[in-house]
């Protein structure tokens, strides 16, 4: 049995003595929804790691496979993209990482091109140019099982006898195919052979060629899964399809109210979301509604995850190519409801507002309100994406929306798992840093000038001298000195501002108080503020941009501080005219 003969039918090729030394760093490219990352996830396991490639925003994603011989090779992620022109930064960063013309990272041994055999047509467009590159290439034709179950045929041998290539035919799903797939990053494979390729056009010194997946290599196309026609029916229907995605939103919305770990919990549905394939789904339902606001239908994507945070919502605009959505949506993100607002939400509402039922069993007052700030937090987005529609970021004619709709499968434990570990990851660093080293830089404010040996009253504090610095601005809002030092604080991260009041008044009363369930953190602030300064409290928080971190990203994304500063000081008039008038209307209503 040939290498190729064997990696077409996904067993292990047997070693290639001419080889010499193997491969180092293995690129894994694909086009968006073809299980990339899953097969990345597959071969890596938790040896990964991320980082930014330097320069652009675009996630690098690192990966450790151990082979036979005891050897780690390198795997680099690459997102997912349909062709090397370069016209988003995605593809920009892929071609780079090909070339070798990404700095701090050394061009490729080889390459993993995956591919969706359930869609060859579509996906084999990109395998022309990455063969052209003359790297050493495994296409890995993914989702085989899928195929066969959907009565499709691909005889993967034609195919890598026509492309010059080894082929193996692959389920990262279900961990068909692996093995072959290792024994190819071991570097125990052939180098291809030159393909020569129509050409269609030139793009600098290079050129592309497309390959079509047409009758002669050998592959049926599958029907279209009879789920995905029913789903279809229903989730795209123009009544149907609005009212479903309503229903998942309220389901959302309902896990905040019993305060579950939301960064975690929305990461999972998203990320159930996406490889069920129901999110481009989602999105081309909410491109009817967005366009009307001046944004189009991918956009819709960073906004959900913009509920859980900001930060990974804005750089996850990347993915829109028009430079005018991209700027709109990230101006517009920060307004989502994301969870460093929901123990500020909690404390404010559960001591001001006594549960009573509105709907029986299904909506309380407490419940109510929380909606009532998640549906104030959409209204100024949607307000502010027609301001920018019709000023700074007007455009001439709307663009074409178009987005590929994959099949519909079930998601993976796995695949989740490693999703909701990197999260997890992600937010233990940020609580460990930030809010660690602001709840430490508070404790030395609120503990200088010592005398006689002893702190001094917090009144008297740097910390206090800085919250009755900004007492004047902030008292037409209803708030005192100890409010401004917690609206200081949480510059840092929204949620500091429960733990800052927590230590403020734990000092005072010789305990400590210091997450929103605790009750006597509660009665303190009943008895600081006004009910009318309660709902400001709730209404500046809604929109005021209080978490540098954003501002950072928002500054790296657009390229400078012009934009991000202007979105700082845009969301804090709002905050501060929003505050005000909620104050005026309760206690013209009380």
């Amino acid at each position: 049995m040939s290498e190729l003969q064997a990696a077409s039918t996904g067993q292990t090729p047997p070693a290639d003595p001419n080889t010499s030394g193997g491969f180092s760093l293995v690129a894994v490219v694909g086009a968006p929804n073809c299980g990339k990352s899953t097969l990345f996830n597959r071969l890596t396991g938790l040896r990964q790691k991320v980082a930014n490639y330097p320069g652009v925003t675009v996630e690098k994603r690192l990966g450790k496979v151990r082979v036979e011989s005891g050897r780690e090779i390198t795997l680099v992620d690459l997102p997912g993209i349909y062709s090397l022109t370069a016209r988003s930064e995605d593809e920009r960063v892929a071609r780079g990482v090909l070339l070798g013309e990404m700095p701090g990272l050394a061009p490729p041994d080889a390459v993993l091109l995956v591919v969706d055999s359930t869609n060859l047509n579509r996906n084999l467009s990109l395998a022309a140019p990455i063969l052209a590159l003359g790297i050493p290439t495994l296409i890995v034709l993914n989702m085989s099982d899928d195929l066969r179950s959907r009565g499709g045929l691909l005889d993967g041998e034609r195919l890598s006898e026509q492309l010059g290539v080894p082929v193996v035919q692959a389920s990262a799903a279900r961990g068909e195919g692996l093995e072959a797939i290792r024994a190819f990053v071991s570097g125990r494979s052939t180098a291809p052979q030159r393909l020569e390729l129509p050409v269609l056009q030139d793009i600098g010194s290079r050129r592309r060629w497309a390959v079509h997946a047409s009758g002669q290599s050998g592959y049926q196309a599958p029907a279209a899964s009879a789920w995905t026609r029913r789903l279809d029916s229903a989730f795209l229907h123009p009544l149907a399809g609005p009212l479903i995605f309503l229903q998942g939103v309220w389901a959302g919305v309902g896990s905040v109210l019993v305060f579950l770990p939301q960064i975690l919990f929305l990461f999972v549905l998203i990320g159930v979301m996406e490889d069920s394939g129901y999110l481009a789904r989602a999105a081309v339902i909410a491109d009817r509604t967005m366009a009307r606001v001046g944004l189009e239908g991918k956009a819709f994507i960073p906004l959900l995850s913009a509920y859980a945070c900001a930060i990974p919502a804005i750089m996850a605009t990347r993915t829109i190519e028009s430079r005018r959505e991209r700027l709109a949506t990230i101006l517009i993100a920060p307004f989502m409801t994301c969870s460093a607002r929901l123990p500020v939400y909690a404390l404010v509402i559960a001591a001001f507002l006594p549960e009573k039922p509105l709907l029986g069993p299904l909506l309380g007052t407490r419940a109510a309100a929380m909606i009532g700030l998640y549906g104030l937090g959409f209204l100024a987005a949607v307000a502010t994406a027609r301001l920018l529609k019709s000023t700074l970021l007007k455009r001439q004619s709307p663009l074409p929306f178009t987005l590929e709709l994959p099949p519909y499968r079930w998601p993976t434990l796995q695949s989740i798992g490693l999703r909701l570990a990197d999260r997890s990851l992600i937010f233990l660093k940020r609580a460990g840093t930030v809010i660690l080293l602001t709840t430490v830089v508070l404790w030395f404010l609120a503990s200088v000038p010592r005398t006689d040996g002893q702190p001094p009253e917090i009144s008297r504090s740097l910390a206090g001298k800085m919250g009755k610095a900004v007492e004047p601005v902030i008292e037409p809002l209803g708030f005192n000195w100890k409010i401004g030092i917690g609206l200081i604080t949480s510059l840092a991260a929204r949620e500091v501002i429960v733990g800052t009041l927590g230590t403020i008044y734990g000092i005072e009363g010789g305990e400590e108080e210091g997450d929103e369930s605790s009750p006597g953190l509660q009665q303190a602030l009943k008895q600081d503020l006004t009910p009318g300064a309660a709902v400001a409290l709730l209404i500046f928080f809604a929109f005021a941009l209080q978490c540098m971190s954003t501002v950072a990203v928002v500054r790296r994304e657009t390229g400078g501080w012009r934009l991000a500063l202007a979105q700082f000081g845009y969301m804090l008039a709002l905050a501060y005219i929003g505050a005000w008038l909620g104050k005026t209307l309760v206690e013209i209503w009380v």
